[in-house]
């Protein structure tokens, strides 16, 4: 993106219709690191990639807890995000205090977008430059929310914003499906293998990413790192058990009698068929 003359204000429009301030806010999500959200029937999944600037130094949180029935993960800019959870903490906190029950998690999130929404209309305010996804469980199941720094909202069976988030989207593509029908292992599992679509080859470690999980009779907690290490390892595990079998089928191939030998294949049927 460049700079223009209808960019200065983020409530000048564009002769195309166009709010150049919100875009770029929506830009900085891109520009931070992936977070991934998925849900079944009864749990959410939430991960995050979360590397610290330097060796000495630790890294910043992505993933908020907001109530035991809600959680966030932010991409984008921490401090934003930080802000944005803290109120939705004091939402729910002010709901649950005025009718003893927790606060549904659509509405959290209505709430949410029209505070976004807000900044795009005042010239002495700038947009949130941070995108969320809301992950919660209420009494109509398991929801996952992506709000957007425009101050649209998103429901989604699964989920991934921030930077190189395509590959994980391209991997949630293909197993979405079967979410609904997950297990709590399961769910995690393929958010792991999301997060290390992002990595682009890097090794995946505990170190570097959180995994958090919500479900029914689960309040939303941070796994550890000792935990999330274990998952890693069990699944590189069976990656590493893929090759094994394609050389157990190639030495089968080996084995078997030689094209000679074979019975004559059917002349009309079809090369695949063959």
């Amino acid at each position: 993106m460049f700079r223009n003359q209808y960019d200065t204000d983020v409530t000048t429009w564009s002769p195309a219709g166009r709010l150049f301030q919100v875009e770029y806010a929506m830009e900085a999500v891109k520009q931070g690191s992936a977070a991934i959200g998925l849900r079944s029937k009864t749990h959410v999944v939430l991960a995050c990639v979360n590397k610290a600037n330097s060796e000495l130094s630790s890294h910043q949180k992505k993933i908020f807890k907001v109530d035991d029935h809600i959680g966030v993960a932010i991409a984008g800019l921490t401090a934003d995000g930080r802000v944005l959870s803290r109120y939705m903490r004091s939402e729910c906190i002010n709901y649950s205090f005025t009718y003893e029950s927790p606060l549904p998690v659509g509405r959290l999130v209505v709430q949410l977008a029209d505070k976004a929404q807000v900044c795009t209309q005042r010239s002495w305010k700038r947009p949130f430059g941070v995108g969320l996804l809301v992950g919660g469980l209420d009494e109509s199941g398991a929801h996952l929310y992506y709000n957007c720094p425009s101050g649209n909202y998103f429901e989604y069976q699964a989920f991934a914003i921030g930077s190189r988030s395509q590959a994980a989207k391209t991997y949630l593509e293909r197993k979405f499906e079967s979410f609904m029908g997950s297990s709590r292992d399961d769910l995690i599992k393929d958010a792991l293998f999301a997060i290390k679509e992002t990595l682009q080859g890097e090794k995946l470690k505990s170190s570097i990413c959180t995994v958090a999980v919500l479900g029914v009779g689960e309040p939303f907690h941070i796994l550890d790192q000792e935990t999330v290490q274990q998952l890693i390892n069990e699944h590189e595990i069976v990656e590493e058990e893929a090759p094994a079998e394609q050389e157990a089928a190639a030495a089968a191939d080996q084995d078997a009698p030689p094209a000679d030998e074979a019975p004559p294949a059917d002349q009309g049927a079809a090369p695949m068929d063959i």
